[in-house]
């Protein structure tokens, strides 16, 4: 995992990641579960690689569903690996299922 995803390890630190990023935030969900565990992996690898490219343009946060349940019912989660782009706390942007690097680089460009 890349040093510029934040991992929170519940609501109260991810909510506060949101309120001082400044800038759009690439929220994705994970899960520990057996189904979640090999597609949440992959997502690891893309979002780490995302968040070393939009160095400055985008606070990229690893989001474990069990750590933070608020934050996963707020943005309405029920699969992983899910995502959100968040923009002044509000949501543009909203997937779920892995992604390779071109589509995540897709999905942002097409929405920052």
């Amino acid at each position: 995992m890349a040093k510029a995803v934040h991992q929170p390890r519940e609501d109260a630190e991810f909510d506060f990641i949101l309120g001082m990023s400044g800038v759009p935030v690439l929220a994705y969900f994970t899960g520990t579960w057996p189904k979640a565990i090999e597609p949440c992996r992959a997502m690891d690898l893309v979002v780490g690689d995302i968040a070393d490219q939009y160095t400055g343009r985008l606070t990229a946060v690893r989001t474990d569903i069990t750590r933070c349940p608020s934050a996963t019912k707020r943005y309405r989660i029920t699969g992983a690996p899910s995502y959100v782009l968040l923009k002044e706390g509000e949501v543009v942007a909203h997937g779920t299922g892995p992604m390779t690097i071109t589509e995540a680089q897709e999905f942002l460009d097409g929405h920052l």
